[in-house]
């Protein structure tokens, strides 16, 4: 199947098991999003019905433990999902749609039984929506230096600060929040489980250049009080729970780039196909054989590089360096082939509607979240002892 190729073959990694879910999961966007995609990037939304839809498939629950209502899965699942749902070329749905892989994984990873119980279930089945909530106004992958801050008074925290750009912001019902609650550094990190709609608890939605039918907001805690219980995992150990977040999430990023890039190319190829320019197809004419070539390479690189970490991850490595460095690989492919495939279609790339001009509006935001290109270089430079 060509979701799993970079050039024809099969990769040796996937099974009968991935094929199968690539399959189920291709008749679902092909039903539920492709239709509509155009229309809810338009109206800068799309409906909440839809996390209860993809529940129904399994979606949600993928790499979620057994006994909260999830299906637990390897990095290929995940690659496969991203995959998949890359085909309608909207980041911002992929992104709000699975805002819970990033919100919820701290819970089940280090929540207290009694927290996991209370809130993972609904959030996989789609009831609920969950968030993270990191970065502030003044820092972003700082982790160590943020400044919300939780006081404890009895039974209860009080959190005071703001966070900014986070997807799902708007409509989440469980926000995942990093808070201070001790000295200044990565040991007076926690995290805390807050109710979106505590009294305190403010969002403001965000105008962006691209994703725009995900929710973006900037959050504002004023005297929220939260209880004790909702402390994920020990007080200040919540900076160890945020970096294991970053490497899943930062593979994902580099997945989603990648299946970007393929649609970006494919949208062109199918156009210089059909074009004809001075008697003869588009595609027929060098300099638009070579673009494709060169296209061909880097995603073919950077897919084999994915999938190659993906099994060191799946048999037990963290290489953070190398997750790091594909990350920036893989969004340097996706500029790369979304300025390629817009330059191909010429004029009708320039148009609404079409993937490659969508996915060349979203590069910037894969090139920044998750950790911006130029974080990413300098921390794998000191994972290598540089």
């Amino acid at each position: 199947m060509d979701s799993f190729n970079a050039d024809g073959h099969k990769s040796p990694f996937f099974n009968a098991d991935h094929i199968a879910w690539a399959e189920t999961l291709r008749r679902f966007v092909a039903r539920e999003i492709a239709p509509n995609v155009e229309a809810w990037e338009e109206a800068n939304t799309f409906p909440r019905e839809l996390y209860q839809k993809a529940a129904e498939i399994g979606l949600l629950q993928l790499g979620f433990p057994a006994e909260y209502g999830g299906i637990p899965s390897d990095p290929f699942m995940s690659i496969i999902t991203t995959r998949e749902l890359a085909r309608p070329a909207s980041g911002g749905l992929c992104a709000s749609l699975m805002s819970h892989s990033i919100g919820a994984p701290p819970i089940a990873a280090v929540g207290s039984d009694e927290l996991k119980a209370r809130v993972l279930p609904d959030i996989l089945a789609g009831r609920k929506i969950s968030a993270l909530c990191v970065t502030e106004p003044g820092g972003g992958s700082d982790v160590a230096n943020l400044t919300t801050k939780a006081v404890r008074d009895g039974d209860h925290y009080v959190v005071n600060g703001a966070k900014i750009y986070i997807t799902s912001g708007m409509r989440a019902d469980y926000l995942t929040v990093a808070v201070r609650t001790g000295a200044p550094g990565a040991m007076g990190v926690s995290l805390l489980l807050i109710d979106g709609n505590a009294p305190g608890v403010s969002r403001t939605e965000l105008k962006k250049m691209g994703w725009w039918c995900s929710d973006t907001a900037s959050i504002q805690f004023d005297d929220v009080r939260v209880p004790v219980k909702n402390l994920i995992g020990v007080e200040g150990m919540g900076f160890p729970a945020i970096m294991l977040n970053f490497n899943s999430e930062r593979l994902g990023l580099a997945a989603g780039a990648t299946a970007f890039a393929r649609v970006a190319m494919e949208e062109a190829l199918d156009w210089a196909r059909l074009r004809r320019t001075f008697g003869k197809r588009l595609a027929d004419h060098q300099v638009i054989r070579h673009k494709f070539a060169e296209m061909a390479r880097q995603i073919g690189a950077t897919e084999a590089w994915l999938e190659m970490l993906a099994w060191r991850i799946a048999n037990g490595e963290s290489p953070v360096a190398d997750i790091c460095l594909l990350k920036v690989q893989a969004t340097l492919t996706m500029e790369f082939c979304a300025r390629e495939s817009l330059q191909i279609l010429g004029g009708a790339g320039y148009m609404r509607g079409i993937k490659s001009e969508r996915i060349y509006r979203e590069v910037r935001v894969n090139a920044i979240g998750g950790g911006s290109e130029e974080i990413m270089r300098d921390l794998a430079a000191r994972q290598l002892g540089i």
